[in-house]
C-alpha cells in the first residue's frame, strides 16, 4: 500500500478554519467511519445517484468497456470499498488494478477483499489526496491506463478545479481512456433530499467531519453544538453543505483559537451538476477524444467514457 505524507494537512485545516469563510475540504470526510457513513448514505431512498449509475452499468457496462478499449491497469480514483470498479474489472480485464483513496485503512479493507477475489490481479494500492495532484507510484503501468472516477465525484471541484484535474488525468494516460461519473442538473425537491435526508445519515456523516479534524489538529469541535445544513444553489448549480453554529462558539487548538457566532457556518461540500453537453465539451477541452455519454432512463445521471 502506497501513502503520501500528510505533512501539509494540519496547515491546510488550519488556513481553512481562519478564512472570512470558514472551509473544510469534502476530502476530509472520509475517514473510516466518514466512508462507512456514505456508504450507508448511497442505500436511502432520498440518494438517487449510486442506483442511477447502477442502472447505466448494468445495462452498458460491456458498451462502455468496449469504448474504453484495451487497459492494462484500472485507475480507481476515490476508490472506497472498490466495489464500483469490481463490476467492471471482468469487462475490462486488465491485469493490474490501482485503488486510490484518501481513508487508507478503508481501502486497505477493501483491497483484501478485492484480493481474494481476485487472486491473479496485480493490485497496487494507493493512499493519497489526488484532488491537487496525480503523482502515482512508479509499480503502475504508464501505458492504457484507464481511469475510472465514478459517483459524480468530479462534482465536489469548482468546474476550474474539475477541468484542472481532467488535464491531470489526460497526461496520464496515453492510449487509455477515462470513464466518469457525472451527476445531471434536475428539480431542487430531487436534489436536496439527496443531501439532507429524513433518517439523518448525511447530517452525521457532515457532523463526523468535525470529529475527524478534532483528531487531526486536535481542535475542540463539540458536534452538538452544529447542524447540517444543505440546499441546492441554482445560480452556481451546485449543491452546497454547510454546518451551522447553534450557538456562539469559541473553537481552540493548540496555539490558536476562533470564534464562530450563532448562525455562522462551516462550508464543508459543494457537487456541481451538469448538463451533458457541458460536461463534454469540458472533457474536450482536457483533450479528450471520441465523447460518448450514457444515461439512465430518467436521465437523472450519465457515465461519461472517452479516449485519450
Amino acid at each position: 500500500m502506497h501513502t503520501e505524507a500528510g505533512d501539509t494537512v494540519t496547515n491546510e485545516l488550519l488556513q481553512g478554519l481562519a478564512l472570512p469563510q470558514a472551509h473544510i475540504s469534502p476530502k476530509f470526510l472520509y475517514d473510516e467511519l466518514g466512508s462507512s457513513l456514505f456508504t450507508a448514505i448511497t442505500l436511502l431512498d432520498e440518494y438517487y445517484p449510486t442506483r442511477c449509475e447502477n442502472e447505466i452499468f448494468s445495462r452498458h457496462a460491456a458498451e462502455i468497456a468496449a469504448h474504453a478499449g484495451v487497459a492494462q491497469v484500472l485507475v480507481d480514483l476515490g476508490a472506497g470499498d472498490c466495489a464500483k470498479a469490481e463490476r467492471l474489472l471482468p469487462y475490462l480485464n486488465p491485469p493490474q488494478y490501482a485503488p486510490v483513496d484518501i481513508s487508507i485503512e478503508y481501502l486497505r479493507s477493501a483491497v483484501k477483499r478485492i484480493a481474494g477475489r481476485y487472486p491473479e490481479l496485480d493490485i497496487v494500492g494507493v493512499g493519497m489526496d489526488f484532488f491537487h495532484d496525480l503523482a502515482l507510484p512508479a509499480d503502475i503501468h504508464t501505458d492504457q491506463r484507464v481511469f475510472f472516477y465514478p459517483g459524480s465525484s468530479i462534482g465536489n471541484l469548482a468546474p476550474d478545479d474539475a477541468a484542472a484535474l481532467l488535464h491531470r488525468i489526460r497526461r496520464q494516460s496515453e492510449g487509455g481512456a477515462i470513464i466518469i461519473g457525472v451527476d445531471l442538473v434536475k428539480p431542487r425537491d430531487i436534489l436536496e433530499p439527496a443531501y439532507d435526508d429524513a433518517v439523518g445519515v448525511t447530517a452525521a456523516f457532515n457532523l463526523n467531519l468535525l470529529r475527524h479534524v478534532n483528531r487531526i489538529v486536535r481542535t475542540d469541535f463539540d458536534l452538538s453544538q452544529w447542524q447540517h445544513v444543505a440546499y441546492f444553489n441554482e445560480a452556481r448549480s451546485r449543491i452546497e453543505m454547510h454546518l451551522r453554529a447553534r450557538t456562539d462558539v469559541t473553537l481552540t487548538w493548540p496555539g490558536g483559537q476562533r470564534r464562530f457566532a450563532a448562525g455562522e457556518r462551516i462550508h464543508t461540500e459543494d457537487s456541481y451538476k451538469y448538463r451533458p453537453q457541458a460536461f463534454k465539451a469540458m472533457l474536450a477541452r482536457a483533450g479528450f477524444g471520441q465523447v460518448r455519454y450514457w444515461t439512465d432512463a430518467r436521465e437523472w445521471f450519465a457515465v461519461f467514457c472517452a479516449r485519450a
